[in-house]
């Protein structure tokens, strides 16, 4: 398997993928590079509805040359602690970014959840999230609004006037209860189409049919989450 940084051509080779609507282990196995190699390189160049192979050269050229300059700064992911492998956390950062990315979530709103997952406190600042992820406040003010909407993350007051933004135990069963609750809402939308187009007829039994599909499957989400809800509150052991 090659080493070293990409070259140019590769680079065309992962946005041709992109293009192709490839998924990223695909691209690196075409590449014959690490699955995390290509993830990292397109999350960091514009991410898949962005990236432009020329435009990540030139960027990661500049890259280089700026850290030949001044010493390196840690802009990844959390800072090594219980004898972990800085850059194996960071590869892992971008990998969980791009699952999140893949199931139909933004780019920076998944940036900023995989953060927040992977610092051991749960909580970051928007300060820290900037210089973490070298984006703009104002991209983390957007991604959090939107993984506030979602139940993914929650705001609380830090020390000062400085809001960290948290996720919590409790986060992804309030996500789920907010899923099946949106899609209960499907089921009473669906339900009113079928006196709306006349019950019995091809497309009221077709809403019919997607109404207790949804039904059931919102009743299972729901009470599968509150029957596993205190997996997410278990410890590690000493």
């Amino acid at each position: 398997m090659p080493g070293g940084r990409l070259t140019q051509q590769e680079r065309r080779q992962i946005a041709q993928g992109l293009a192709d609507d490839l998924a990223y282990a695909e691209i690196a196995r075409r590449l014959d590079r690490p699955t995390s190699t290509v993830t990292r390189e397109v999350l960091r160049n514009g991410g898949p509805a962005g990236y432009r192979a020329d435009q990540a050269h030139r960027a990661t050229e500049r890259r280089a040359h700026r850290n030949r300059q001044t010493a390196p700064r840690d802009t990844g992911a959390p800072a090594p602690a219980h004898g972990r492998d800085p850059e194996a956390v960071r590869a892992y950062e971008e990998t969980l970014t791009g699952v999140m990315m893949a199931s139909g979530m933004t780019a920076m709103p998944a940036r900023v959840l995989a953060s927040l997952t992977l610092a051991d406190t749960g909580s970051l600042t928007a300060a820290e999230l900037v210089e973490r992820l070298q984006v703009s406040p104002a991209s983390v003010s957007k991604a959090i609004a939107f993984l506030e909407s979602q139940g993914l993350a929650r705001r609380e007051q830090g020390e000062g006037r400085r809001e960290r933004y948290v996720v919590d135990d409790d986060i992804w069963y309030q996500s789920m209860m907010a899923s099946a609750r949106s899609t209960a809402r499907i089921v009473e939308i669906a339900r009113q189409g079928v006196g709306v187009l006349v019950p019995g007829t091809p497309a009221a039994t077709r809403l019919e049919n997607i109404a207790r599909f949804l039904d059931f499957v919102s009743e299972s989400i729901a009470r599968a989450a509150e029957q596993a809800r205190e997996v997410l509150h278990t410890k590690p052991e000493p």
